[in-house]
């Protein structure tokens, strides 16, 4: 039989029970709140560090997180979820405007930075050092060469190309200027494929420092070996053999399996023919016959048979 006192200790333990329940909910909400407005703060500091003085032409300057005035009976539109769900999607909106508005004055200051150096120098943009990995401490490739491969063509050392006495023209600046850097989401494709345009059209001292750009900042792109590859050539085409054959070597011994190893050991032995270094030209020349058959008499037929018709190997 319950009893009166029965009864009473019942509802205690059901008071209980729904007090123990309601306190983690409760401790949950408020530190998911903490978090969104902690998130909140951060990325309107973050604005005021990419505008400073930003004002409503940018962005607004605090979220708004007053609700609506309610005409009728208070009634909730929205659950708490779905309201942290839309500020998250406020804030993950700003972040990529943010980070877009970032990369872009990055790539500006650094263009800036190169014409301004260019016209306090008198001369085009120097190219950057070749040989040894950028930013990477690395040894040259000569150090890693076993006996039976190449050797290496030099030593790293900076493009000798005398400065024009005058700099370079408006015209050839503008020019420059006139070719448009991608911008898409893969930064380091943007990269690769703006030193090609440039190479493309034929402005070599503006492809070489762009492409080690490209190989300095993106050293495990999937376009890599296309990159280390046109580095070279963009030194080869623009008359400095010794340098181009530093990037050739390198991009050969970094991964022989690599898209553009094949041909970056075909062009080492045309360097070598240019630097009129015949016993460098036919080693590479055999090491590309026996390491890369399907290419020798496929895809860079033509240009390995007219190399080896430029220089007589025993």
């Amino acid at each position: 039989m319950i009893t009166r006192s029965s009864r009473a200790m019942v509802g205690a333990l059901a008071m209980l029970a729904t007090g123990v329940t309601a306190f983690p909910a409760l401790a949950q909400d408020a530190t998911g709140e903490a978090r969104i407005r902690k998130l909140e703060a951060e990325v309107r500091a973050l604005q005021r560090q990419v505008f400073p003085g930003g004002d409503g032409r940018f962005f607004e300057p605090e979220i708004n997180n007053s609700a609506p005035a309610r005409t009728g009976p208070a009634t909730p539109s929205t659950t708490a979820v779905t309201d942290i769900l839309i500020r998250l999607d406020a804030l993950e909106a700003q972040i990529q405007t943010l980070t877009a508005q970032t990369e872009q004055n990055a790539n500006a200051l650094t263009q800036v930075l190169g014409r301004l150096t260019a016209l306090e120098s008198g001369a085009a943009p120097a190219a950057p050092l070749a040989g040894p990995a950028i930013g990477g401490g690395a040894a040259t490739p000569a150090a890693t060469v076993p006996a039976t491969t190449v050797p290496a063509a030099s030593t790293a050392t900076r493009p000798s190309a005398t400065p024009a006495a005058t700099g370079p023209s408006a015209q050839r600046l503008a020019a420059v200027q006139a070719i448009a850097k991608p911008q898409t989401d893969d930064a380091g494709g943007d990269e690769y494929s703006y030193g090609f345009r440039l190479w493309d059209a034929k402005f070599y001292p503006e492809a070489q420092q762009q492409l080690a750009l490209y190989v300095d900042k993106h050293p495990r792109h999937a376009q890599i070996s296309f990159g280390r590859n046109l580095l070279g050539r963009a030194f080869l085409d623009d008359g400095k053999p010794r340098d181009a054959a530093t990037w050739f070597l390198r991009n050969y011994q970094a991964d022989k399996n690599g898209a553009r190893a094949g041909d970056s050991l075909l062009y080492l032995a045309e360097a070598m023919i240019a630097l009129k270094d015949t016993n460098r030209a036919c080693i590479a020349l055999a090491e590309f016959a026996e390491t890369y058959p399907a290419l020798a008499t496929g895809r860079l037929s033509g240009q390995y048979e007219a190399n080896r018709k430029k220089v007589t190997c025993n």
